[in-house]
């Protein structure tokens, strides 16, 4: 059994936020909002709030904005009944002594045509995301995935609009309730599209150069700093060396040092490193990890398949100050007090992920009912 001493249990203070321990709930889509409006419900508060034991809760990607969306189902943050609904998320997470993030989402080119009233999605450029799927349901209603539409690129001035949807958000999510948010940058989303050199061929100020590609993220992030108040209650998502999505960038340590310098000055709580997970993704060299850790002074947080004993070991030699654990957390509410215990975990249903009731969300037991 971890003693006094284990790592994972060391309390941090996170934007003067006090974290009880070093284990986050990251966010992970789970399509379960009201419809019609896309609507964040009871039975997604009793989902967080069974997890609150977590050091930090960071939600699921929640779209800024009706041409932000890119999943059937998936929660918003831009209508005031959207608004209302992460306020019973959030209160529902406080109540039992939980911190929530929003992690606020513009997927760009990662969505279809069906999903946006017949719109084509925007990115950086028009380059489509090859062989990249999408969730959506069919003419009948039954969930499914097919091809990412064909996007358009956005002029610059709607460029610029976007930031302030972004800005917005952030003070819909302060209204919400939420203790913060987190900025999707990772996994080929809009932001990323601008960041990572092979999808965006802009010729203006958001394109060419790694100072211009780098540009959106340093004016949302503004932004977000702008819209809470304080720049420490927002978090980064970045993925520095994957290639999810069809996103790829041509020398990714330059550019994700450089973005991780670029975080610091802005003066960013944390950035949330996403790790390719599959089976046979490329590890992410420990030397870069440190290379983060002197190019950014705020917390740092890594997810990709950690075991407990991986997550002590990065807490252990300092290139990590968090551990989020995503699959982990989707079948084990109390996961904190497992990873403590050294208890068998629950195995999640890959089947119930996205869309559904309750099975597959909320009926996963912990120990106390185990015991009973």
């Amino acid at each position: 059994m971890p003693n006094a001493t284990d790592p994972l249990f060391r309390p941090l203070t996170l934007g003067g936020l006090d974290l009880p321990n070093r284990i986050v709930m990251p966010p992970m889509t789970r399509s379960r909002a009201s419809q019609p409006g896309d609507v964040p419900n009871r039975l997604m508060a009793e989902y967080y709030a069974q997890r609150a034991s977590a050091g930090l809760i960071v939600s699921e990607g929640t779209w800024i904005s009706p041409m932000g969306k890119g999943y059937a189902w998936t929660p918003g943050i831009h209508t005031p009944e959207q608004v209302a609904g992460w306020r019973l998320v959030t209160d529902a997470v406080h109540a039992v002594g939980g911190r929530i993030f929003a992690q606020l989402w513009h997927v760009g080119r990662l969505s279809h045509t069906t999903l946006l009233g017949g719109q084509s999605p925007v990115s950086s450029s028009a380059l489509q995301a090859e062989g990249v799927n999408v969730f959506v349901p069919d003419s009948g209603g039954k969930p499914g995935f097919v091809q990412a539409s064909m996007p358009r690129a956005l002029a610059t001035t709607e460029v610029r609009e976007i930031v302030e949807q972004f800005r917005q958000a952030a003070r819909n999510a302060v209204d919400a309730g939420f203790d913060g948010v987190e900025l999707h940058a990772a996994n080929g989303y809009l932001v990323n599209q601008f960041i990572d050199s092979n999808a965006n061929d802009r010729t203006d100020e958001y394109g060419g150069s790694l100072e211009n590609r780098l540009r959106f993220l340093d004016e949302v992030a503004r932004a977000l700093a702008d819209g809470l108040g304080d720049a420490r209650r927002v978090g980064i998502r970045l993925a520095p060396l994957t290639t999810l999505n069809g996103c790829v960038d041509a020398d990714p340590e330059i550019t994700y040092a450089a973005a991780a310098k670029l975080l610091g000055e802005i003066g960013v709580g944390y950035i949330h490193i996403a790790e390719a997970d599959w089976d046979d993704a490329p590890d992410m060299p420990v030397v870069f990890k440190r290379r983060l850790r002197e190019a950014f002074p705020g917390t740092l947080i890594y997810a990709g398949k950690y075991t407990a004993e991986r997550a002590r070991q990065a807490l252990i030699e300092g290139w990590a100050d968090l551990i989020a654990f995503g699959r982990p957390f989707v079948a084990n509410p109390d996961l904190p007090e497992r990873l403590r215990l050294e208890a068998q975990l629950n195995t999640h249903d890959r089947d119930t992920l996205f869309g559904g009731g309750a099975h597959g969300l909320t009926d996963y037991p912990s120990l106390d009912a185990l015991a009973v």
